[in-house]
């Protein structure tokens, strides 16, 4: 089992669109942020250096406030948008669901977007693409994780251990290496899918897990962390930018 989540939504501007300015966040920290959890730019946040990570379950809404963001950046600061999207297409096995879910993520995209398709090497597209001036939106890391632990139609047991292929490992060390380092602003979309009971089968249990820990270590990674639930966004850390 390998999930394949792609939130639509209907694209719309300005900043007043979500209700993003919460008084408390709802996951407040246990202590006082420290250096390595405090932004690393200072100002507005438009034009920093900055990563955020938006978190949802299915049909959340992530994918449609992950795409506000970029369009607000671009609005502001006029630097171009980067769309990196992690699905992987069979051109020999025909996914009519998947393509559909494709096709509507298309049709709301603004024109001007640039799209790169890459569904493993992660990190070489984000340093190829990454600038001061501009934004890139990644969508999403449930389906790079997919991609990682399934390449090339590779199969696992339903019990016993689970050994990943050698890429699972050095692609995800080498995001997380290129994530404190890129110019311009990045925004990682992900899905939440750890609320629900322990599935069965070893490598479902694999999936759940690893991607639990990946978002782990990807909001301790980020200025900005965002959770969607039925479409209000939720700080979970880091403050807005002022619009």
């Amino acid at each position: 089992m390998h999930p394949r989540i792609i939130a639509p939504g209907r694209a719309t501007t300005g900043c007043d669109r979500y209700n993003t300015r919460m008084e408390t966040p709802a996951i407040a920290p246990d202590t006082a942020p420290t250096a390595a959890t405090e932004p690393r730019a200072a100002g507005n946040g438009h034009g920093a250096r900055q990563l955020t990570l938006v978190l949802g379950g299915a049909r959340s809404g992530k994918s449609h406030y992950a795409e506000q963001l970029a369009t607000d950046h671009a609005t502001i600061t006029g630097g171009p948008v980067t769309y990196i999207a992690t699905a992987r297409q069979d051109p020999e096995h025909t996914d009519e669901e998947l393509a559909v879910r494709i096709a509507l993520h298309r049709a709301r995209r603004p024109a001007d977007w640039h799209l790169v398709e890459e569904p493993v090497r992660l990190a070489d597209a984000l340093y190829a693409h990454a600038r001061h001036d501009g934004c890139i939106l990644v969508d999403c890391m449930t389906l790079w994780m997919n991609n990682l632990i399934f390449p090339d139609g590779r199969s696992y047991p339903e019990h016993g251990v689970i050994t990943p292929p050698d890429a699972f490992t050095e692609e995800i060390e080498s995001l997380l290496t290129a994530l404190p380092t890129l110019p311009g602003h990045v925004i990682l979309v992900s899905n939440e899918i750890g609320f629900g009971v322990v599935p069965m089968g070893a490598i479902t249990r694999f999936y759940v897990d690893e991607l639990g820990r990946l978002n782990q270590k990807l909001a301790a990674a980020a200025d900005r962390v965002r959770l969607l639930v039925a479409g209000i966004p939720v700080a979970v850390k880091g403050a807005d930018p002022a619009c």
